[in-house]
């Protein structure tokens, strides 16, 4: 019987290693096709940025549709470039530099105005006084704002209103407003739902990489009462000399 027992114990602990081969072989070529996908996405979205370039330069189309165009594709560009990095559980560092809100609002609003007519909607801006600034990576930034533009969109269409005020003596919130139906749950429930993978759609995705981005800024996302539809934030710290 003792015999039996170490052998039963010998074949499992074999057969243990066989499927610990077995998954790390099919990890590495997960990983190696992931490494490929990335590598085929990021050379035609090269070829059409400098096909953007090419257009500017001969006038062929206005000036704030390419550079709107090319805004996208930047986005585009760099999800791909965290979807490369998530192979070796990293992230893409994000740059720091200064960004003038207002500014960022009307990139913003500019992008989803064509958009925005799929939809039945209309993307407007709203109050933002110039000056304020804030410190952060500007790309990540428009890519929070435009995820809760293109949420609103999804499911409440109809007029999106992107603004900004301040909040307290040293902060400032991005919110954008919808005329919808109003968030089904919490705000704090649907992205706790979506980065535990349980999130139904698009909207508690897009909320949850707003709430990443917003943390990564020393900021926070945020739901301000509405009488009617959802009103959500990006709340960030101003820039000490950006301050009236």
């Amino acid at each position: 019987m003792r015999m039996d027992t170490s052998i039963l114990s010998w074949a499992l602990g074999v057969g243990g290693l066989g499927m610990a081969a077995l998954c790390a072989l099919e990890l590495r070529r997960r990983r190696e096709m992931v490494a490929r996908a990335c590598h085929e996405l990021r050379g035609p979205l090269t070829a059409v940025r400098l096909s953007l370039a090419t257009m500017e330069r001969r006038c062929e189309a206005p000036p704030e549709r390419l550079a709107a165009l090319d805004r996208e594709l930047r986005r585009a560009g760099l999800a791909l470039d965290d979807f490369a990095a998530a192979r070796s559980g990293r992230r893409i560092l994000d740059r720091e530099e200064l960004v003038e809100v207002a500014e960022l609002l009307q990139e913003q609003s500019d992008s989803w105005e064509a958009v925005a007519g799929a939809f039945d909607s209309v993307v407007e801006l709203g109050d933002c006084s110039p000056g304020w600034m804030v410190v952060g990576d500007r790309l990540r930034l428009a890519q929070a704002i435009s995820n809760l533009i293109a949420n609103a969109l999804e499911h409440a269409p109809g007029r999106i209103e992107v603004a900004a005020r301040r909040v307290g003596p040293r902060r400032v919130c991005i919110e954008v407003a919808d005329e919808g139906a109003g968030l089904p749950m919490p705000l704090a429930d649907l992205v706790r739902r979506a980065r535990g993978g349980r999130g139904r759609g698009g909207r508690g995705r897009g909320l949850a990489i707003a709430a990443q981005i917003a943390e990564c800024h020393r900021g926070r996302l945020v739901a301000a009462s509405s009488s009617q539809g959802s009103r959500i934030g990006v709340e960030l710290p101003l820039v000490r000399g950006a301050l009236p």
